[in-house]
């Protein structure tokens, strides 16, 4: 039971930064832009990262549980600074030159994380496996955004 209970403030922090994607949605800006044709459906952000930040929790607790503060903890640490950042760039700021380097440190994060956390906890790993392809994927989709709509950026 107390495993249990040691893991809600891991659901609790990553809540939290999910909420800045609840606070700074796309809105008829992002609508209007001009997008690839491989961009997603709306629908589909909602669900995926639902699963997403479930697995980025369970990672998180896992490497905490064995490890504590660490590097690993650290990378999983900046890692939501970073996530939490670019929901604010994109769509509060609109600037996407920005959020597009925010997707590359998230990027880094996440490879430095699962390198960190491999030897500590290979599930944790494995979880930001996931994750990494996501944000290697909106990251593309963010620079074709970047590059269609250069008058869009402010």
């Amino acid at each position: 039971m107390s495993d249990i209970l040691s893991f809600i403030p891991f659901l609790v922090a990553v809540v939290a930064i999910a909420a800045s994607g609840a606070v700074f949605r796309p809105g008829e800006w992002y609508l209007s832009l001009n997008k690839p044709r491989w961009t997603p459906p709306s629908w589909l952000f909602a669900p995926a990262w639902s699963v997403l930040y479930l697995m980025i929790a369970i990672a998180g607790w896992l490497v905490w549980k064995q490890a504590g503060f660490s590097w690993a903890f650290g990378f999983w640490i900046l890692n939501l600074a970073a996530n939490a950042a670019w929901s604010w760039l994109m769509f509060g700021r609109r600037q996407m030159a920005f959020a597009l380097v925010d997707a590359i440190v998230m990027l880094i994060t996440i490879l430095a994380f699962i390198r960190f956390a491999w030897p500590i906890n290979q599930l944790a790993a494995w979880l930001f496996v996931p994750y990494m392809a996501w944000v290697s994927f909106a990251s593309a989709l963010n620079l074709s955004l970047l590059l269609r709509n250069r008058t869009a950026r402010f």
